[in-house]
């Protein structure tokens, strides 16, 4: 049922802020599998997200074959050994130490690729920042995400892939450009503090805002 005049609360300004604070990157996942209808929960979340000229460039491939999963593996571990090499001294050894997906144990896996020129929108928005079609598809992303957390869920991006073997590993039609692949799954633990802060790789910090 629509509420036109839907208000909130400090009841819900609390929930929101709680939910954004304990949003992680997770790595370290349980195998446990996840309820379909949970899955239809995440899938709509993602389609309530905001995009440039209502285009809505996102697609997305839900990857379940173990084949396909292996290779995906593969590229993640040349593309991470690449990264590694181009570290040297102590920054290389701190690197090789990191955990940087789950793409063992995420029951979920999606490959997500965004339009590079989608009908849908009549071109809206993005004829001087094209880019924004790449930004529409990050917000459903952070949709998704946000939504996976309510649900008890991790999730998980990886970015260490190379885009032209992910786009033919997935036979993608032409105009598709991946973007991102993410795990889903419920995490082995909860931690509100990012990985990558805690073990020492680059902490959060507030970036002010500035007045001009």
């Amino acid at each position: 049922m629509t509420h036109p005049h839907e208000t909130f609360d400090d009841q819900d300004v609390f929930a929101l802020h709680r939910l954004m604070r304990w949003r992680r990157d997770v790595r370290h996942f349980r195998t446990d599998s996840i309820d379909e209808a949970v899955i239809a929960r995440l899938h709509a979340a993602m389609e309530l997200a905001p995009s440039v000229g209502n285009a809505r460039p996102w697609r997305v491939i839900r990857v379940e074959n173990a084949e396909l999963r292996r290779e995906v593996r593969d590229d993640f571990k040349r593309c991470n050994a690449d990264a590694a090499a181009s570290y040297s001294g102590q920054k290389r050894e701190e690197y090789l130490q990191l955990k940087l997906a789950g793409l063992e144990k995420a029951p979920l896996q999606l490959a997500v690729f965004t339009v590079s020129d989608p009908d849908e929108g009549h071109t809206l928005g993005r004829r001087t920042m094209p880019d924004a079609l790449q930004a529409s598809t990050h917000m459903a992303i952070h949709a998704l995400w946000l939504a996976a957390r309510v649900e008890n869920l991790g999730l998980g991006m990886v970015s260490i892939l190379d885009p032209m073997v992910m786009e033919q590993l997935l036979d993608c039609p032409k105009d598709w450009r991946f973007s991102v692949y993410l795990c889903i799954g419920y995490p082995e633990f909860n931690d509100d503090t990012p990985l990558l802060h805690r073990v020492g790789w680059q902490e959060n910090h507030l970036h002010p805002w500035e007045t001009r």
